[in-house]
Parts: C-alpha cells; sequence; structure tokens
C-alpha cells in the first residue's frame, strides 16, 4: 500500500489537526498550510495525490485558491467546508474542484473520498 500525499490548505489549525487526527492510522502524508496563499505555493512546490481545501479563509478564498492551482496543475481536489449549500458545492466544482464535502466529516467518509479521487485503496475503518 503506498502512501497518499495529502495537502491540506484551511485557515483554521485546529481543523487541520481534527483531519490529521481522522488520518492518522493510516499510510498518509499530511502536509498542512493555513492560507490559500500558502497553500498555491505549496501546490506548485511539492508533489500531492490530493488537496483537501476549505472555502472560507481570509485574504484569497478557497474558489481562487482553486481556480489559480488549476492554471497548474490537475491533482485532485476535495473541498471540505462548513458551508452545506448546493450552490456552494456547484461552484466550487465549476471553479475546478473534483469533490465536495461538508464539516464535520467521519474518517470513513474522507477516507473513502479520498480513495475515490486518487484511485488508492487505503483502509477507512
Amino acid at each position: 500500500m503506498s502512501i497518499m500525499k495529502i495537502l491540506i490548505i484551511d485557515d483554521d489549525p485546529a481543523m487541520t489537526k481534527l483531519i490529521g487526527f481522522l488520518l492518522r492510522e493510516g499510510p498518509f502524508n499530511i502536509h498542512a498550510v493555513h492560507s490559500g496563499e500558502k497553500g498555491i505555493e505549496a501546490a506548485r512546490k511539492l508533489d500531492f495525490d490530493v488537496i483537501i481545501l476549505d472555502l472560507m479563509m481570509p485574504g484569497i478564498d478557497g474558489w481562487e485558491v482553486c481556480r489559480r492551482i488549476r492554471t497548474f496543475s490537475q491533482v485532485p481536489i476535495l473541498v471540505l467546508t462548513v458551508i452545506a449549500k448546493s450552490e456552494q458545492a456547484a461552484c466550487s466544482l465549476k471553479a475546478g474542484a473534483n469533490d465536495f464535502l461538508t464539516k464535520p466529516v467521519t474518517r470513513k467518509v474522507l477516507i473513502s473520498h479520498l480513495n475515490k479521487l486518487t484511485g488508492k485503496a487505503h483502509k477507512n475503518s
């Protein structure tokens, strides 16, 4: 089983720690940044299998981060946000995201979506 390299872009350090906690028992290598600007920079400089992206961030919001990343990368992007409106999901997909989940999310659901996006099979129980 290969290690899945994940970039988390979320302005809330507690949320990135929670996601890391949910994924603690799997073969995951997690890199977290806490601003859109740093997320774009990390996505440009480092190689990731998938990006988990929050929408509501100060400065550059998640929609703009997604659009900018799409100018240089096709890495799968999973939007993970507290916004549970269908129009927000549609806007995220239009901006270039591959998938959309709302917070809070369970470990099984998160890993299932990550596996689907990357084509890698990691235990989700």
